[in-house]
């Protein structure tokens, strides 16, 4: 499998290039980033070479060229980055209509089964208090991160009725029907997530500890393998799972 890095000069896109050299089904055709690094295609547009996948660990600035390229040559994508605005995830799940598109907030096999875990739980452990605790290391941008966010979505597909506090601040008291996700952000912690039930006399507390960000990369080369092939559509880890 031939192989487009687009974002292969951050962190990840180093990772993902060394995690595919690893393997014997895929090969990095081609990378792409603005600064042109290590020979590298400056945008998506100028590489119009053989490819057959394309994995983002860019910028969500740059969506819309992403997925214009890849509807336009007919190409799969995983699209690793996170922090789309609503008109940028929108836009994805258009693409979706024409070509398959695999879309995860984490792309951690363990997130997403933690995610599957607070879901039950949500559905089973009656009136609580629910808690999102997110930490990350102190350059990461977007806050609270996209994991915590899809976490507390999997809390709301067996509790519609909630709504999100975040970063709660002032004097107002708990209420609730409200899930509290809180962001930190210190030294090079990779990334740590809590959701925590808590009643009067209990708390279930389900955590996952992300100890280094090759993970993110081995989930992606898995998600690209699993999208070879596949009709257009709209994937994630959960089709991944089944």
């Amino acid at each position: 499998m031939k192989v487009i890095i687009n974002g292969i000069d951050g962190a990840m896109g180093k990772l993902l290039k060394a995690a595919i050299e690893k393997t014997k089904d895929m090969e990095v055709i081609a990378g792409v980033t603005p600064t042109g690094f290590d020979g590298a295609y400056l945008t998506m547009a100028e590489y119009t070479g053989p490819a057959d996948m394309v994995i983002d660990f860019s910028h969500h600035d740059g969506t819309k060229p992403l997925i214009d390229y890849c509807v336009e040559r007919k190409l799969p994508v995983v699209v690793c980055t996170t922090g789309q605005t609503e008109e940028e995830l929108e836009y994805i799940a258009a693409a979706a209509e024409s070509i398959p598109v695999f879309k995860s907030a984490n792309m951690s096999v363990g997130v997403a089964l933690v995610a599957k875990v607070v879901k039950e739980i949500a559905a089973k452990f009656g009136e609580c208090d629910i808690e999102v605790l997110e930490i990350h290391h102190n350059r990461k941008v977007d806050a609270p991160s996209g994991t915590a966010i899809m976490l507390a979505d999997s809390v709301r597909e067996a509790r519609p009725e909630l709504h999100y506090n975040l970063g709660r601040s002032g004097m107002a008291k708990r209420e609730p029907d409200e899930i509290g996700i809180n962001a930190v952000r210190m030294g090079n912690i990779v990334g740590t997530h809590e959701v925590m039930f808590g009643t009067n006399s209990q708390t279930i507390t389900v955590k996952h500890e992300a100890h280094d960000r090759a993970l993110f990369a081995d989930g992606a080369v898995a998600a690209a393998r699993f999208l070879a092939g596949k009709p257009a559509g709209l994937y994630n880890m959960d089709d991944l799972l089944e």
